[in-house]
């Protein structure tokens, strides 16, 4: 045993030093882990001003295509809203951020967006996405089948209000700011019981100025978009605040003729240790639910109108199906749920046209733990970014993406994880049937009135951050002889 000692040592010595460098090489790779590629920009603002500036152009798409064919097209890194920001593309990416909702990643907003919607004498202590949780607590009581069966024929009464107030008689309308007054008139009706329209003017008109400043770059002075949002915000929270303490009062009365609205759910509605939401918070959750009905839905039925002025061919097809939907109700009958059912074809061009011009670019969200995608390395507390812009006209999943094809939607229609408007996941958007509602039956009660022509064939769209025409969308209406 003593001969071989002189050969076993040094073999031993070799092992320990091969095993420490391997150690520390290992320690020093995981010190510096490979990050998804991209840059961050300028200090503190990083790339947020190009992401801005692009958006308002309509060219979000260009930021994403610009970084994937530079980067890679899984993934990419950059620096938006102050915040280290993956940006995630394709169907996979897609795919991968909605499967792993409250397990790797949750809701986050950047904190202009926080600053705009949430008052700051409403202390937060907790994150955004026990909030969204939270949200979908009571959501599905106003949400479920049969309270949306319900709400049918309210929708039509009150679309055939507006279109004879605000449509007929006319030969040329504005459809951008007639589709707001649509959806937002019918969210307070449904999530309010608000039905006077001086009331509804007065909630409405702070919401465009909310909506332009949402994702400005926040500079708080006096003058700003970012400024002029947070005033916004502050004097709708102050109206609703009145709304609710009379429905309150309304509720501690026990009046019999009190509506079991989207208001009152909130009111009764008690989280996991029995705590009711103090006024302000239900104020905040409504501000965010009338957001959406002022400028997503309305935004998508304007572009909806925008496609059917343009392509004859769609419209008569559309046309053909409300109108065999028309000629099966009696004199005076509304719509009802069946009656939306088959709205097949126009339920594809709705779908088709939120494709191509999507009232919403995207979300964030936020990682509560370190993940490795496609090879790259997103610690915890970065934020990710998923964008329609990755998909929407990827002729991959959408050959010849910039025509305008409704039978894209027909059959099984395009792969999962491809056409997004509406996200997708545990945080799909929950409005997403009650969208469907409200643009259907406007699309019914235009298209048996009208056929649609373009005032201005080729006009400019902005976007605030949602697709807006500048001039309003004007649209010749030619009535129908019968």
């Amino acid at each position: 045993m003593e001969v071989f000692l002189p050969y076993v040592l040094p073999l031993v010595v070799l092992l320990l030093t091969s095993v420490s460098i391997i150690s520390l090489f290992f320690k020093k790779k995981l010190a510096n882990p490979k990050l998804p590629p991209g840059k961050t920009g300028w200090p503190i603002v990083g790339e947020t001003l190009e992401y801005i500036a692009l958006g308002k152009r309509g060219e979000h798409d260009k930021f994403i295509s610009k970084r994937t064919q530079k980067y890679s097209s899984d993934v990419f890194r950059t620096s938006l809203f102050g915040e280290n920001m993956v940006v995630f593309c394709g169907a996979a990416g897609n795919k991968f951020l909605f499967s792993n909702e409250n397990r790797i990643v949750t809701s986050w907003w950047p904190n202009s967006v926080k600053k705009v919607l949430l008052s700051p004498s409403n202390p937060k202590e907790t994150s955004s996405g026990s909030e969204a949780k939270k949200m979908r607590g009571f959501l599905p009581e106003f949400l479920k089948a049969e309270a949306l069966q319900k709400y049918v024929p309210t929708m039509d009464r009150m679309a055939q209000s507006h279109f004879e107030k605000y449509w007929d008689n006319n030969t040329e309308v504005k459809v951008f700011g007639l589709s707001k007054k649509y959806t937002f008139a019918l969210a307070c009706k449904l999530f309010l019981s608000v039905e006077d329209p001086d009331h509804v003017s007065k909630l409405a008109y702070p919401f465009s100025l909310l909506n332009s400043g949402l994702l400005s770059v926040p500079i708080d002075f006096p003058g700003t978009a970012f400024n002029h949002a947070k005033k916004s915000g502050q004097t709708i929270r102050e109206e609703l605040i009145a709304v609710i303490r009379k429905r309150k009062m309304q509720l501690l009365e026990k009046r019999e003729s009190t509506e079991r609205d989207l208001l009152t759910c909130m009111l009764l509605s008690v989280d996991g240790d029995g705590r009711f939401m103090n006024e302000m918070e239900i104020a905040e959750k409504i501000v965010g639910l009338l957001l959406a009905s002022h400028d997503t839905t309305s935004t998508s039925i304007s572009f909806v109108v925008n496609f059917l002025a343009e392509y004859g061919h769609i419209y008569d097809e559309v046309h053909k199906e409300q109108m065999e939907i028309a000629m099966s109700k009696r004199p005076g009958e509304l719509l009802n749920w069946d009656d939306i059912q088959k709205m097949k074809y126009s339920w594809s061009v709705v779908c088709e046209s939120m494709r191509l011009a999507p009232p919403s670019q995207g979300a964030f969200r936020e990682a509560i733990t370190d993940f490795t995608y496609a090879g790259f390395f997103v610690p915890k507390g970065w934020k990710t970014h998923w964008t329609v812009h990755s998909t929407h006209k990827d002729p991959k999943h959408f050959p010849d993406p910039e025509r305008f094809d409704p039978s894209r939607f027909e059959g099984k229609g395009p792969a999962p994880f491809t056409f997004v408007p509406f996200g997708g996941g545990p945080r799909m958007c929950p409005g997403k049937e009650f969208a469907r509602l409200e643009i259907l039956v406007f699309v019914h009660n235009m298209v048996k009135r009208f056929n649609l022509r373009k005032a201005i064939p080729d006009e400019q769209i902005t976007y605030r951050p949602s697709p807006t025409p500048v001039h309003g969308l004007p649209i010749l209406l030619h009535p129908h002889e019968n």
